[in-house]
């Protein structure tokens, strides 16, 4: 059964799952695909050839599948896929990917979205990420699973974000963020790794401490990253999570990596106690 107020506009060709529930002034346009159980609070607009995966609420003023802010854009069929399990609040804005940048933006399962997030064409979003409020995403970002973005952060265009990484409150991030990292300032610097986030989500202290020999070996004064890249592979080549900081170092990107202050500033950190 579904549920939609008087108000809502569903266009013809919308797909609407069993148990859907559409609120007052909501508009869903005809290329929409809604899973079984999500739930548009009023207000909400879905437009595009948007899918939306089972039980992810959406909340009033949140503008999604709408034209992408890219001026290259020309009205090309390009997808916008969010997962199951997500909570997308007020004001949120998420556009489709655009031709050159692969044509589609994805979003995985389980996140959280607060008032005011956006996330731009062609962005890739792990599952049970948190965006706090107002956190922003240029085009073509890659963001890993269980990553935390604070409120007020601003991520350039084509940045990766690693997997269980946290962006501290008002930080601009203009490089690669490693996985398990954790970055803080106006232009972010590396402050160490995310330990309470990786306590939280189960590492035992063994893996806890292999991760912080792996980033001081990484980040040390003595040659240069590629060589201390190599020297960290080949002693944890075993330890998949210090392998996922390796890997990702060694992905071809377009942006350099976020390293810590070369005074050493950026050894410690408030999330790494």
């Amino acid at each position: 059964m579904m549920a939609i107020h008087p108000t809502a506009i569903v266009a013809d060709g919308a797909q609407i799952g069993d148990g859907v529930e559409i609120g007052p002034y909501s508009v869903v346009g005809g290329n929409v695909v809604l899973g079984d159980g999500v739930v548009l609070h009023s207000h909400v607009v879905i437009d595009g050839w948007t899918t939306i995966g089972a039980e992810t609420h959406v909340f009033p003023f949140a503008s999604v599948g709408h034209v992408p802010q890219d001026k290259k854009f020309s009205g090309e069929k390009t997808e916008l896929i969010i997962g199951e399990n997500n909570t997308i609040r007020e004001g949120v804005t998420i556009n489709p990917g655009t031709e050159h940048g692969g044509g589609v933006t994805r979003i995985g399962n389980g996140g959280l979205f607060m008032a005011g997030v956006h996330v731009a064409h062609d962005c890739i979003v792990g599952d049970n990420v948190i965006f706090a409020n107002n956190a922003t995403l240029g085009g073509h970002c890659v963001v890993g699973d269980f990553a935390f973005m604070s409120g007020l952060t601003a991520a350039h265009q084509f940045v990766r974000i690693g997997k269980h990484a946290i962006i501290g409150g008002m930080s601009g991030v203009e490089k690669d963020v490693i996985p398990y990292g954790s970055v803080l300032g106006n232009r972010a610097v590396l402050k160490g790794l995310n330990i309470v986030g990786l306590k939280r989500r189960g590492f035992s202290r063994d893996e806890i401490h292999s991760l912080r020999r792996a980033y001081r070996l990484l980040f040390a004064e003595e040659g240069t990253l590629k060589e201390r890249v190599a020297d960290v592979a080949e002693e944890y080549g075993d330890n998949e999570s210090v392998m996922d900081i390796v890997d990702f170092i060694r992905a071809d990107t377009k942006r350099k990596l976020v390293t810590p202050r070369p005074d050493g500033n950026g050894m410690n950190s408030a999330f790494d106690d």
